[in-house]
């Protein structure tokens, strides 16, 4: 049975951050080189799909660029061979691509929590743990991705039907809120508030997401929701509603350090006592509700008469994967809220003195 050709590796590199595009779930470990190297070696190796041939992680460690230029059937079969030995007649060359101990990363990293969740790797069945036997392959419709031939939309389309394919519903959905929110990010910003009146705000991914929180999250956790309170950086006040704001008694002063925006809950209780304040940073660069942002926002409610247990802190960001998120989570307020525009539906809470029982016995 004849090997499957080899793409180059620039190839594989290049086509890799199309196919798993931003708002993948672990994608550094799908576009980085060495999910790049790991996967050329299945191709060397002839390990996809159907061939009945696998690959095991000290494989790709042992692979040297002089070796990657041996292309022809017969030197490819003799490195399958050499390649599979015990360690002890395994000869590592003087370029192997990584040290005998990387084989941990490639396994646990680039196959366990990337290549194989996504489905575009294979797990071979039935092989004990402990075994050395190879049990790695590429899915088949994943090898054709990088068919040289391939390209434009003819490319574009592939990528796409293979995504729609093998990428789970949560996983699609994020992706494509990610690509919305990159294409209107140009322009500008259209919000509609809860009562139906509309603004516009100027271009740029912080306008995506508080057109998120606004139209997405205030309609999702909120039973009665109204916008108190929108700026844009610089404090531009977008929309301010001094009638609900004289009402609850809060006093919006645009000199204050405000949040970007401010929900107001009215609930569904005669008596107010639903009521909810839910102050809101967006972060597209920096500025989290951190500590310190929440005690200057909590005083500013109190003043106003109203009860801890009125409020609410939420940042909201893009999607998790994004470094904004990455850097703010170590300064998050406890007992505030994350949110993400790309997974609507879910929610992150910092519990701050409310214990709670993962079990119950």
């Amino acid at each position: 049975m004849s090997l499957f050709s080899v793409p180059s590796m620039s190839i594989i590199l290049e086509r890799l951050p199309k196919i798993f595009p931003e708002g993948t779930e672990n994608r550094n470990y799908l576009i980085r080189e060495m999910a790049g190297k790991t996967i050329f070696v299945m191709f060397y190796a002839g390990a996809i799909e159907g061939e009945g041939r696998w690959i095991r992680p000290n494989q790709v460690v042992n692979m040297g660029d002089s070796q990657t230029a041996k292309t022809s059937e017969d030197e490819r079969l003799q490195w399958i061979e050499n390649s599979l030995k015990s360690k002890k007649k395994r000869f590592q060359p003087a370029d192997a691509w990584y040290a005998e101990n990387t084989r941990e990363p490639i396994r646990d990293e680039t196959l366990k929590n990337g290549l194989i969740p996504c489905r575009a790797v294979l797990k071979r069945e039935g092989i004990p743990t402990t075994s050395s036997a190879p049990r790695y392959c590429l899915n088949k419709a994943f090898a054709n991705l990088f068919d040289e031939n391939l390209s434009g939309d003819e490319l574009e389309l592939a990528i796409d039907n293979w995504q729609k394919s093998y990428l789970n519903k949560a996983a699609l959905s994020r992706i494509r809120l990610l690509k919305s929110g990159a294409a209107i990010a140009s322009d500008a910003v259209t919000v509609t508030f809860p009562n139906g009146e509309m603004r516009i705000l100027a271009p740029g991914p912080s306008s995506v997401i508080a057109k998120a929180v606004i139209e997405s999250f205030a309609l999702r956790f909120l039973k009665n929701p109204a916008v108190l309170w929108l700026s844009e950086s610089g404090n531009k006040v977008v929309a301010r509603d001094e009638v609900l704001a004289t009402e609850l008694g809060l006093v919006i002063e645009p000199s204050k350090a405000l949040p970007d925006i401010i929900l107001v809950d009215l609930g569904d209780d005669e008596d107010g006592t639903d009521m909810l304040v839910v102050f809101i940073e967006v972060v597209a660069t920096d500025g989290p509700i951190n500590r310190e942002r929440k005690i200057v926002l909590t005083r500013l409610a109190l003043e106003a008469g109203f009860s801890e247990k009125n409020l609410a802190f939420l940042t909201a960001f893009s999607d998790r994967s994004v470094a904004q998120f990455k850097k703010a989570i170590t300064e998050l307020a406890w007992g505030s809220y994350a949110w993400f525009a790309s997974e609507p539906e879910h929610l992150i809470e910092l519990r701050d003195n409310l214990p709670m029982k993962l079990s119950t016995r």
